[in-house]
């Protein structure tokens, strides 16, 4: 389970002089506390943190719990410094929550208390918003990154956002411990597609395991009829299978489906990129030949393969996986300038679950711009909101590129591939141009939702830019 860290700020000098403060305010953080916990998180809860000395006990607990990241609840004025150490120490982003106990104070009611000791007592019990400047000063001057959630308690959009950083956080977790796997080589010449794969792992904590074409083949040999048969039924029950697929292609795909599930059991991955051609009529061509029916079966169980071995979009289909969006691999097929409209698809494994309709397995005569011929997916995405992210190596680093639009009914190529059409808010030429001179692979992956939020929140936790084209 992810560990998330919790704490909340106050000045212990308020408390003697004001009856019933210090309670109140641990109510609200028991509040957010639950609340953050009823996500399915487990919550490190350091307290109330009130002075420097609470602060460094704060700090080593937080950091010995290795949370994936801290929200700091500003609960009342509160001196900085009892905030400096524990971000200092602990090293994960930090959020600053600004929530107040309510909407607005019921001035009538306050001001009837006429008692100024009582008013003071319950003003600064609604004065979050004291701290946040003082708090962002010094994290500015320190150079510790922060953001910041405004609202109160039982604000839909200040939860909001909370639970998009609580997604982020368990997205990051994800990536740090997935193990990706690398089979084959690149597609020859696709300069785009080429990847450190150091920085890689540097970016995201993946790890990257180099997969050999004789270990699929070993396994593929040693497949039991029954296996193939059970496979079989598996292509039944997931795919709409075309009477045109021949019985031999689609027990040469179960096959090798078999083979890829045993291959990502042994490894442990959650993630693969492959490519490869070999010599004509050799038996590793045969196996690549017969890949994507498996790899799309893998694909909708949330262990994305992305083909002409796009590491970076492999990346990037887990990161949509992660957050519950599918991610599909793809790439730009043709624009309709009528329709201001742009297609994208690609041949090769999908995401069935961001499938429109059931997902369809046919036969194709040629792999464009590949050897061999076999079976193949055709699909076209949910018509609605969507959101494209490509994990892009430019000149100075790794960085996101992501854009937020809509899948729109209207006519799809009915080649054996999966495909559809898109209209983004800024037109179809200016979305085009904004992100292509953005230097990405001709690869992005494409999921459900707009979730581009919760991807800037992810890039803050990996320290990733972000680029937003709409």
């Amino acid at each position: 389970m992810i560990k998330v860290g919790l704490f909340g700020i106050g000045l212990d000098t308020y408390w003697p002089q004001f009856e019933g403060l210090l309670d109140n305010l641990r109510g609200y953080q028991e509040q957010i506390k639950n609340k953050i916990s009823g996500s399915g998180l487990e919550v490190v809860d350091a307290g109330m943190i009130d002075n420097p000395e609470r602060a460094r006990e704060a700090a080593e607990l937080l950091k010995k719990e290795d949370v994936e990241i801290v929200f700091l609840y500003v609960s009342t004025y509160a001196l900085s410094s009892t905030v400096l150490p524990i971000a200092q120490k602990v090293k994960a982003p930090i959020v600053i929550l600004n929530l107040q106990p309510v909407p607005q104070l019921d001035y009538e009611k306050f001001n009837a208390l006429d008692d100024r000791g009582k008013m003071t007592g319950v003003w600064l019990e609604h004065c979050q918003a004291c701290s946040v400047p003082e708090i962002a000063s010094v994290f500015n001057r320190s150079g510790i990154p922060y953001d910041i959630v405004t609202g109160y308690l039982k604000d839909e959009q200040a939860w909001s956002e909370i639970k998009a950083w609580t997604e982020a956080a368990r997205v990051a977790a994800k990536m740090r411990n997935n193990r990706l796997g690398v089979l084959g080589h690149y597609y020859g010449g696709m300069l785009d597609v080429y990847t450190d794969l150091t920085k890689q792992c540097t970016a995201f904590g993946t790890h990257i395991e180099l997969l050999e074409m004789c270990e699929l083949k070993k396994y593929r040999d040693a497949a039991t009829e029954g296996e193939v048969l059970s496979k079989i039924e598996e292509f039944s029950n997931s795919f709409e299978v075309s009477p045109e697929c021949e019985k031999s292609e689609i027990e040469r795909a179960a096959k090798t489906s078999v083979a890829l599930d045993k291959l990502v059991e042994a490894h442990a991955l959650g993630a693969m990129a492959y490519y490869y051609e070999g010599e004509s009529g050799n038996e590793y061509e045969n196996i690549v030949t017969s890949v994507i029916a498996g790899n799309t079966l893998l694909t909708g169980k949330n262990i994305p393969v992305a083909g002409e071995c796009e590491v970076k979009n492999a990346q990037a289909m887990k990161i949509m996986a992660e957050f519950g969006a599918g991610g599909s691999f793809s790439e730009f097929y043709l624009m309709d300038f009528k329709d201001d409209a742009i297609y994208l698809g690609h041949d090769g494994p999908a995401h069935p679950a961001i499938a429109e309709e059931k997902v369809k397995l046919v036969p194709l005569p040629v792999y464009h711009g590949k050897p061999g011929k076999g079976l193949s997916i055709q699909m076209n995405v949910k018509n609605g909101r969507v959101t494209l992210l490509s994990v892009v190596e430019g000149k100075d680093g790794l960085f996101f590129l992501i854009a937020e639009g809509e899948s729109v009914a209207g006519p799809v190529l009915q080649i054996g591939n999966t495909n559809s059409r898109y209209k983004f808010p800024i037109g179809a030429k200016m979305f085009m141009d904004q992100w292509s001179k953005q230097g990405p692979a001709h690869h992005c992956a494409i999921g459900l939702g707009h979730i581009a939020d919760k991807i800037e929140k992810l890039g803050q936790i990996l320290n990733i830019d972000v680029v937003k084209i709409c």
